[in-house]
């Protein structure tokens, strides 16, 4: 039996936060990310119905895996891991846990090659290199801004219908892995783009077939995966971000930059279509409001 009640976690929280300062001597940077961490592992127990007292690894290892799931890079599941493993040793050691859940929870191997993250600055310095006076500079604008503001995998990208865009309410539909539909909401920035971008399509000779998907090359056509794959590649490269970056980067980075501002990891996870999403009634019984909400204020286009 634990020696000493774990039900305040505020008070925990505090009382560990002194410990981190006055015993071990942590910078208020650490401390602060240490806090950032445990806050988010909180966040998840309380969503999943669990206790902090009564944790287990498996419960540690399910919140890692949310994370992996939603693109969080392996160095930074290396440091919110640390970070936990440093809470659990300091709850054992003042006697608030009889055992150490977190003691053979494992870093993820950091050799592994994941797509890197760009920082804000990074992805506004890319699109700032696009020539808004050529003939695709509104769409590789409005593709840029649709990847990193909705967290599309590229295969939703170039197979996105005009049907399933409702600018209106600020979503679109995006048909996923195994044909999975779900709905996403869209940033205000990205909504105005594919607009402008929309515009100038609707000049186009458009290829029979064609004539319901939302981004085309200029003969018509569906673009490619790996079209999409060059457009970012080049913007990288006349920015001088010297990252090993693809689409799927833009991905990372709008998952990490939501959970990063605090965005609810169940939110994220429906944006990009982690859990099993089968039918569009289910989409009938999500809390709309909530989705667009969390969006809206945690994601970086939207706090300008």
């Amino acid at each position: 039996m634990a020696v000493r009640s774990i039900n305040d976690i505020e008070a925990v929280l505090a009382a560990y936060d002194a410990y981190m300062m006055l015993e071990r001597g942590l910078s208020d940077n650490t401390r602060s990310s240490y806090r950032d961490d445990i806050d988010k592992l909180v966040k998840y127990l309380a969503e999943e119905g669990k206790r902090l007292s009564g944790v287990t690894l498996d419960d540690l290892q399910a919140f890692i895996a949310d994370l992996h799931d939603l693109g969080i890079a392996p160095a930074s599941q290396a440091r919110i891991i640390s970070g936990i493993k440093s809470f659990f040793r300091y709850l054992k050691l003042e006697g608030y846990i009889d055992e150490n859940p977190a003691l053979l929870l494992e870093s993820p191997r950091l050799g592994r090659h994941l797509p890197e993250v760009l920082t804000v600055d990074e992805i506004d310095a890319m699109e700032s290199c696009i020539d808004l006076g050529s003939p695709e500079g509104q769409r590789n604008l409005a593709i840029m801004e649709t990847l990193y503001g909705c967290g599309l995998r590229v295969s939703e990208l170039v197979n996105l219908d005009l049907s399933h865009l409702f600018l209106d309410e600020g979503y679109i539909v995006v048909r996923g892995k195994g044909s999975k539909e779900r709905m996403v909401p869209i940033s205000d920035v990205a909504m105005h783009h594919i607009r402008l971008y929309l515009e100038q399509r609707a000049d186009m000779d458009i290829k029979p077939g064609e004539e319901n998907i939302v981004f085309l090359n200029r003969r018509g056509r569906r673009l490619t995966r790996v079209m999409i794959f060059y457009i970012v590649k080049r913007l990288c490269e006349l920015a001088g971000i010297r990252k090993e970056i693809s689409p799927h980067t833009l991905r990372h980075s709008f998952a990490t930059h939501l959970l990063e501002g605090g965005a609810n990891l169940r939110a994220i996870q429906q944006m990009l279509g982690h859990e099993s999403i089968a039918t569009t009634e289910i989409y009938l019984h999500l809390d709309r409001s909530m989705l667009r909400d969390e969006i809206l204020a945690h994601h970086p286009r939207n706090r300008k």
